[in-house]
């Protein structure tokens, strides 16, 4: 039986031998890019290959008209199948992905394989935390596979870009990045300070618990439902489409599947001076 939200390091740790599970460490640093690698290399998950949220879960190449596209726009379901495949991951693969920084960055991988219509994907659940904590060991081998034989299939998520925002009225679009970023305020990453107008705010580490584990599914459903209507109407964004997939696994985990990213997210949308910025708390 596949897992597709969230698993714990002691169903993982029984597994790892298993030639159907792929483990991809997903942990990085925004503001020191090789500092997951580094990490990696110091220790991690047995079999886990590194994974480069730079490089291998973004494509930084501009739009057909030459237009930027956000700090982490997606690579094309081609390209990404290839790198999955590189990975040894294959239809039947059981996909486990974890990072040390509550599954923010686990929690894209996790959603792009659901993008290609690969259900049988999980974020371990407290990262590599959990699994250190448990007792269970670290390796500094590389985590080499046989290429694998995934494809394309009928996507399980969906997107939206900023066009079909500004014409939307009547989508929820929520915002996954701390307050004050979302106020305008200690911006450092992008180069305006604000957010969608309209956008509400759900700070994505508001999913977790003291230990960095998702809080239980009623409390995250009674918390999104509070800010959102029907899944289907809401969009999802960040500042590059990034902790946007922790709120959409959150709403996973709650039973309120179907909302949409952004992938641009505020880093595209403030890079074009023509679309609207709102400042402050609402």
């Amino acid at each position: 039986m596949s897992t597709a939200t969230l698993i714990g390091a002691a169903e993982l740790a029984a597994h790892l031998q298993d030639p159907d599970w792929v483990v991809l460490d997903c942990r990085h640093d925004l503001g020191d890019p090789q500092t997951g690698r580094r990490a990696w290399e110091a220790g991690h998950i047995p079999t886990a290959q590194y994974v480069d949220i730079e490089t291998e879960l973004s494509d930084k190449s501009p739009g057909p008209n030459g237009e930027f596209r956000g700090r982490h726009p997606l690579p094309s379901p081609e390209a990404f199948i290839a790198t999955l495949r590189r990975w040894g991951v294959n239809p039947q693969s059981q996909v486990v992905a974890y990072d040390a920084q509550g599954g923010m960055f686990a929690a894209r991988l996790w959603w792009m394989l659901r993008w290609v219509g690969h259900e049988a994907v999980a974020v371990l659940d407290g990262g590599l935390a959990a699994w250190t904590a448990s007792g269970k060991p670290l390796s500094t081998d590389a985590g080499t596979r046989p290429a694998g034989t995934i494809t394309i299939r009928p996507s399980l998520a969906r997107t939206v870009n900023a066009s079909e925002l500004l014409a939307a009225s009547s989508l929820t679009i929520i915002d996954a990045r701390a307050p004050d970023r979302f106020r305008g305020e200690n911006e450092t990453l992008d180069p305006v300070g604000g957010h969608i107008p309209g956008a509400r705010n759900r700070f994505f580490k508001d999913n977790l618990d003291a230990a960095g584990r998702f809080r239980p599914a009623s409390e995250l459903r009674a918390e999104f439902s509070a800010l959102l209507g029907t899944p289907a109407l809401t969009v999802m964004q960040c500042g590059s489409g990034v902790t946007a997939c922790h709120n959409l696994l959150a709403m996973e985990v709650a039973g309120l599947a179907g909302a949409a990213l952004y992938p641009g997210s505020w880093s595209e949308w403030c890079a074009d001076p023509q679309r609207p910025v709102a400042t402050g708390a609402a």
